[in-house]
């Protein structure tokens, strides 16, 4: 019964029965598809989809920074059950506007990785911001500027002679 109770908690969120509607409809979603569709933070995203996971109607799966989470493919009998009554409403749901603005994410994220896979983008994605953010750490004095071994070497040994 604590199962159950679960499941049905996790469908009570809005965000969380559209994100269920997606994977439905998709195979395997990332968690920046979720992002840029939903048009809602990482953090957000994330936990929302591991309310889902811990109440047993999703899996995930890594690479290596990446999650990605699809319809758990073994669930309980409870949640087979569940999921078995909630997908023709899911499906009956006009999520038009969401499609579109995942094919125009989708037909983007292509464009920009060159034809690879979404973990590849979002690494490249995610490596470029990380780099503007240090730069402008480092531009606005929160960040120390890396300095090399050798500069770091030459500096204490012109202190230590003087």
């Amino acid at each position: 019964m604590k199962d159950l109770s679960a499941i049905f908690k996790a469908l009570s969120d809005e965000t969380r029965l559209v994100m269920l509607a997606l994977l439905l409809r998709q195979d395997e979603l990332c968690v920046c598809d979720f992002v840029e569709v939903l048009e809602i933070t990482q953090s957000k995203a994330s936990r929302h989809l591991r309310y889902l996971l811990h109440a047993g109607l999703v899996e995930d799966r890594r690479d290596t920074l990446w999650v990605h989470y699809r319809i758990r493919e073994l669930p309980d009998e409870e949640a087979r059950q569940v999921i078995h009554a909630v997908r023709p409403l899911l499906d009956a749901q006009p999520l038009d506007a969401l499609e579109g603005r995942f094919g125009r994410w989708l037909a983007d994220k292509e464009r920009k990785a060159a034809n690879c896979s979404a973990p590849v983008y979002c690494k490249v994605a995610a490596t470029t911001e990380r780099k503007t953010a240090v730069r402008r750490g480092a531009r606005r004095g929160k960040a120390p500027p890396v300095r090399s071994k050798s500069k770091r070497h030459a500096r204490a040994r012109r202190e230590t002679t003087r």
